[in-house]
This record gives structure tokens, sequence and C-alpha cells, in this order.
């Protein structure tokens, strides 16, 4: 077996765990650990210093997506550790013992299929979703695997990287299939970041002081809040020049983000679908064909979008705003995040680096 020199990997370790869908979280302090030697070719186990924390978890805590989570479960796949044991027999591993790596939503894929082979993972029927399908990165130690694990720049801090491994390369791969260039309008309902650093002009729709301070912090152009505004689809279509926007990202997790963005997007514009609520989107099949609307789902991203995603970062191209807590503090994390109080990204320290 394979394994860090002088580390030693204990028996136990603190997780917080979700037993049954809808079960309150429990912070559990024995939670066992799988061992160097039972690990399988191909998979490694990561010490995890941080994890981000995601909408994608409460719905894993929950289990209200149409494809159900594994129980009980341990969420996270926003996670960044050391890669302290490898699989016996792992052939040509492209990562090696003390890296520092980032682990996904995309916890693993097999590679061979046609939807891998075309750049399409996420969709390979073998897949394997991190925090929802396989245990993710809410503990001390997870078992992932070497050729999707993502190697994290050495310009970036663990806890500044823990945000791009999902709410990053998301927004990242959005962007790439937008169809805008430099110069172009981006509608963000749900505020994402990222599209200053791809040259575009912003217009962020969200609620609140909060993340209206924070968009325009991180150089939004322009600002339309969702409650307080009489006429959304007018004000977005005001602050684009009359036209409205060349794009529309939408990461809200309500259909109504949708509905609206058929109606202010500029003739020959795009739809991005990235939120994910289980309802129909509403677009109005006249104006998508009137107005030549593109809708593309844009699903996570692939191994190389997450590396191109982390250059990015590095870089300094893009800054994640984040609120540092522990992992004890989780379930406090989960009431915020379902009481829309949340304005930034939280990371969780989960041990020491």
């Amino acid at each position: 077996m394979s394994t860090l020199q002088g580390f030693s990997i204990p028996s136990t370790q603190v997780a917080a765990v979700v037993p049954a869908i809808g079960s309150d979280l429990e912070i559990r302090e024995q939670h066992p650990v799988k061992q160097a030697k039972d690990l399988k070719p191909g998979e490694c186990l990561v010490h995890i210093s941080h994890t981000g924390v995601c909408h994608t978890d409460l719905h894993a805590k929950q289990g209200d997506w149409p494809v159900k989570p594994m129980n009980p479960l341990i969420g996270g796949h926003e996670g960044v550790g050391t890669i302290v044991a490898i699989g016996d027999n792992t052939p040509n591993s492209p990562v090696k013992l003390g890296d520092r790596v980032g682990i996904k939503w995309m916890a693993d894929s097999c590679l061979n299929c046609e939807f891998c082979r075309r750049g399409f993972e996420m969709n390979c029927p073998n897949v394997k979703l991190s925090g929802y399908t396989v245990d993710g990165t809410f503990s001390e130690y997870v078992v992932s695997y070497t050729n999707h694990v993502t190697p994290i720049p050495k310009e970036l801090d663990s806890a500044g990287a823990a945000s791009i491994l999902c709410a990053g390369v998301t927004t990242y791969k959005g962007l790439k299939v937008s169809n805008t260039k430099s110069g172009d309008w981006v509608a963000l309902p749900g505020a994402g970041g990222g599209a200053k650093a791809a040259g575009l002009k912003v217009v962020a729709i969200d609620t609140g002081a909060a993340k209206e301070k924070m968009v325009k912090s991180l150089g939004a152009d322009a600002w339309v809040d969702f409650k307080t505004s009489k006429d959304l689809v007018a004000d977005v279509k005001a602050a684009t020049g009359g036209l409205g926007p060349h794009a529309a990202l939408v990461t809200a997790a309500h259909k109504s983000g949708y509905t609206q963005a058929i109606q202010y997007l500029r003739e020959g514009g795009t739809l991005v679908c990235v939120g994910m609520p289980d309802a129909e989107m509403g677009a109005n099949a006249f104006w998508t064909v009137f107005k030549s609307i593109r809708i593309q789902g844009s699903y996570v991203g692939t191994r190389q979008d997450a590396v191109e995603a982390l250059d990015i970062a590095a870089a300094g191209k893009v800054k994640v705003i984040f609120e540092q807590k522990q992992l004890k503090d989780l379930k406090d994390v989960y009431e915020d995040l379902e009481a829309g109080k949340i304005a930034g990204r939280i990371v969780l320290e989960v041990s020491k680096e």
C-alpha cells in the first residue's frame, strides 16, 4: 500500500452526516476512516483542510431533486486537501502522495464512454457525484479518485480555492457556452461572478443590500433588486442600453429566473441554464423563436474546465468573497442558506494544514 511518509491515518474522524433524506445533520466524532490497505486501484485518500458549502448540499440533505442522494450521506463537493494514500495497483496516477488537490461535484467517471470521450464527463452513465452518490468533503478524510482530483495551483490558498471547485467552475463553464464576446452584456440572476474576467459587462440580479454591496465591489456594471423592482424586465433592459443583455446565466434556483430571462434577453441572445429548480422553465415558445433565443443547459464542468478556472483564480483575475467557519457550524450554515442570509460563499475549516 502507498501512504504518505510520516503520516499516520487515524481509524476515526469528525464527519457531518445526514442519516436519512430530510433528517437533521449530525456531527459525528467517531466516524470510521477508510484505511490505505482498503483503497481500490484508482482511489486515493485525501486529508481535507477546507471545504466550501454549496446550495446543492442543501438539496442533498433534503432529497428534493428528482435524482435522489444516497443515505446515510456525508455531503460536500468543494474540498481541498492533501493526498495521504493511494490504492495499490493504481496505474499511471496523474497525482502523487503529498499533492494538494481539489475534490469537485464530479468525483469520478469512466473516461471511456461516448459522453466522456466527447467532453461530457458529467453525463457519464457511471458518474460518481461527491456528497451525493458517494461521500463528500464534510469530513476530515474522504476517498476520491486519482483521475478526477484536481491539483491546486501553489498561488492559491486552500480556503480561497475551495469555492472555485464548484461555484467557480460552474459559472466559468456557463460563460464559455454563453455565445458572448468581450464587451457584451450578461445578466446574472442569482448574481454569480467571474464574468468581468471574461471582459463582459455585468447586470447582477438578486436582492438585499449585502448582495448589492458585494457584486458592486466585484465590478458589476448594474444592479437590479428583484424584490424592490416594479418591472424587472424593463429595469434589466434599461440597464443594458435598452436592448437587453446578450446572455443570461441563470444560477437562481427558482423558475422565475428563466421565465423573465426570455423576456429581457436581446434578439439573438443566449439563455444559459445553471440553476436547477425541479420545475418547468416557463419559456414562451413564440418569443423564444421570434427573438431567435438560444437555450443552453450547462451542468458543472469537465476536468479541463476545473483546471482553467483554477488558473484564472491563481492569476488573480477573480476574487472569491467568503466567510470562514468551522465544520461544527454546518447546521447553522444550512439554516442561513435556507433563509437567504448568505451573500458570498461559506468555507469551512475542517482540519489544520
